[in-house]
């Protein structure tokens, strides 16, 4: 039998994350809204929104959670030498919502996407305070791949990243790592689990120690800041 999930209003808290089920695994509660500050909030607890069409917004926190460790970085011999060859001109923040856009296309195997329109419309409003961010990948004037999340303290949550070229969504990956990495960030949330973040570094962490980390690095200000849009910058 399934367990039973609160439903928030306006003003609920968050439940605790260990209260989140099993089966499936993670899910922690439902309903509230796509605030800044609630999202904020969320994020600080180790709490992310994940949903599609038609469906009330759903709230998760997995066990274990997967995390990339920036001194972790695995970068293949090819992708060394795309990066050092300088394939693709890597901006910062110059084109979210884009991007958001680009990582709700549909793929391979999959029916739909879990980045709504009311998802975009929140996370560029994060973007817009200076707390949400998109690494890109341009060739030719052309945006080949990239990725987006939200940066809290010294703990950037990774969202979503899509590629059109190949390579291109790894080296967003790579620039990114270095730019945390001077940020004196030394966590990167990558939620769920996947073959491909796992050939790039990342591993799974118990939810405990991952909220414990959290809870070390997540002090952030009460505004965000744009990121220079290139790396010289």
């Amino acid at each position: 039998m399934r367990g039973v999930i609160p439903l928030l209003g306006p003003h609920d808290p968050f439940p605790p994350i260990s209260k989140a089920l099993r089966s499936p695994n993670g899910l922690l509660c439902a309903g509230a809204d796509l605030s800044p500050a609630r999202l904020l909030d969320a994020y600080s607890r180790g709490i992310f929104p994940w949903f599609s069409e038609g469906e009330p917004i759903l709230w998760w926190s997995p066990h274990p959670r997967m995390v990339l460790f920036p001194d972790e970085l695995k970068v293949s011999r090819s992708l060394r030498k795309a990066v050092a060859k300088g394939i693709f001109e890597t901006r910062f923040d110059t084109a979210f919502a884009e991007v958001m856009r680009a990582c709700a296309e549909p793929r391979d195997g999959q029916a739909g996407t879990w980045i709504v329109p009311e998802m975009v419309a929140a996370y560029t409003r994060l973007h817009e305070l200076g707390f949400a961010h998109s690494v890109e990948s341009w060739r030719d004037g052309r945006l080949a791949g990239g990725l987006y999340g939200i940066l809290l303290g010294r703990v950037f949550f990774g969202e979503s990243m899509f590629s059109r070229e190949t390579d291109a969504s790894k080296v967003a990956l790579v620039k990114l790592v270095a730019r945390l990495e001077a940020l004196g960030v030394g966590l990167v949330d990558c939620q769920q689990a996947t073959r491909h973040l796992a050939s790039l570094g990342a591993r799974e962490i118990p939810r405990r120690e991952f909220a414990q980390r959290l809870a070390e690095s997540i002090q952030y200000p009460p505004t965000g800041s744009r990121w220079p849009a290139t790396e010289e910058a």
